[in-house]
């Protein structure tokens, strides 16, 4: 039998939704734009005012915020606020180095984490169930997310945060935990251990899997429930709008709702920036409707993907959307981090290599591998390879701190990676997503 966490919500007439999310912009709106100047601005530029947004209908006459506007106003530009009622903050890395930093009050972290609880249920959690959080605490919003979710399902909750396999088999049979919360990879790798140690499915006492934070194929899917006898589902989020929550997969396993009384969804055409029809490609974008400290109004996320309001076999009535299809930028995301590369380029010119470089991506045991290949100048050039290894040495701690994952650095010899007539090929990601 489905479960659901707020069904009055989660099942609610379509005509209920767009009430809900009609009453909450109109309010948003007006705190933004008596709250937060920078936004107001943008809104003074296009030409509106809080008296132009009566409805959902009205969204379309606002202005996109995108990560360039959180860079810009960084760290408080965006606050809607004081920070006296502000609790906590989350952060993502930006595309030069400059930390996304988004700010919860007490209420948005409630909301988030009925959000979260809404996921867990989904994936049949209850207040009999032993909830294992082994996404990562701290700074990233995956552990802390589905923490307070399943705190609010009455799960119990094991907090082991990311890393240390070993340990975490050891709770999960210890403890008999039956959902499982982590990145996709992570399940992998989890699933190869236990596999190596001898289990079998049956052996296992997990029933469920939340999964996220990174792309995932279908293929990877079967094979981590396969392995541990799990049933994986897919979960979505953005630290900028919370973090995960935003929208998750029911029993039915065709899209994920989106919490519309949260979070308003468009599909925009990436470069006219029209709104398309349900059904059509395009760019993702939300309005966060009851966001207190960081009220994030048409913010353009970069996923490409696609809406659709069919009936789903679950009996959530909130509209789904499909597993992204891609990105209308240029980031990656490796092992659950943001990484783009002009970060990676901004390290490199800065120790004094040119611009020839190439960044190869691939999945080796179910873990993400990031090899920087840079060329150096025809003056650093030497065969001396002491040298050549203290400069890789030096490249790979700069990379560590600008993206906050360890990459592996190749320096090659000058005119060694292949020019390109057109558009520098960067990036080869040869990772099967």
């Amino acid at each position: 039998m489905e479960r659901y966490f707020q069904p009055e919500i989660e099942c609610a007439p379509y005509e209920k939704i767009r009430e809900i999310q009609s009453e909450k912009l109109v309010k948003q709106v007006k705190h933004v734009w008596d709250n937060v100047p920078y936004y107001r601005k943008k809104m003074e530029a296009k030409g509106v005012t809080p008296d132009d947004i009566k409805s959902v209908d009205d969204l379309h006459k606002l202005p996109f915020l995108s990560k360039s506007d959180l860079r810009e106003a960084y760290p408080y530009g965006l606050l809607g606020k004081p920070l006296s009622e502000c609790v906590r903050i989350h952060s993502t890395s930006g595309t030069t180095g400059k930390r996304v930093v988004a700010f919860y009050t007490q209420h948005d972290i409630d909301l988030w984490e009925d959000c979260c609880a809404r996921a867990i249920t989904a994936a049949g959690g209850s207040n009999e169930d032993v909830c294992q959080i082994s996404y990562g605490y701290g700074l990233f919003t995956g552990g802390a997310g589905l923490d307070g979710g399943s705190h609010k399902v009455g799960c119990l909750t094991v907090p082991t945060s990311s890393g240390n396999t070993d340990r975490q088999i050891m709770f999960i049979n210890d403890l008999q935990a039956t959902i499982l919360c982590c990145t996709p990879s992570y399940a992998a790798y989890l699933s190869e251990r236990f596999k190596e140690l001898g289990y079998k499915p049956e052996d296992i006492s997990l029933k469920a899997g939340i999964f996220g934070a990174e792309a995932w194929s279908e293929e990877m899917r079967h094979d981590i429930e396969n392995t541990l006898g799990i049933k994986a589902y897919d979960i979505y989020g953005l630290t900028e709008l919370s973090g995960p929550g935003v929208a998750f997969e029911c029993s039915a396993q065709c899209g994920m709702h989106i919490n519309e009384d949260h979070f308003i969804a468009e599909i925009i055409d990436p470069d006219t920036e029209e709104v398309l029809p349900e059904g059509e490609q395009g760019e993702l974008v939300f309005t966060a409707v009851d966001k207190e400290a960081f009220p994030m109004i048409r913010y353009r996320t970069r996923d490409i993907c696609k809406l659709t309001r069919e009936k789903c076999s679950c009996g959530r009535t909130h509209v789904r959307m499909a597993k992204p299809m891609g990105r209308s930028d240029d980031m990656l995301i490796i092992r659950g981090v943001n990484v783009f590369p002009s970060q990676i380029e901004t390290v490199l010119l800065n120790n004094g290599y040119a611009a020839n470089y190439q960044i190869v991506v691939d999945r080796v045991n179910n873990t993400d591998t990031l090899d920087v290949q840079v060329e150096m100048t025809p003056e650093m050039f030497t065969d001396n390879v002491g040298e050549v290894e203290e400069r890789q040495k030096k490249l790979v701690e700069g990379l560590k701190s600008m993206l906050g994952i360890k990459a592996k650095v190749s320096l090659l010899a000058p005119k060694s990676i292949a020019r390109s007539e057109g558009k520098a090929v960067r990036v080869i990601d040869k990772r099967k997503l």
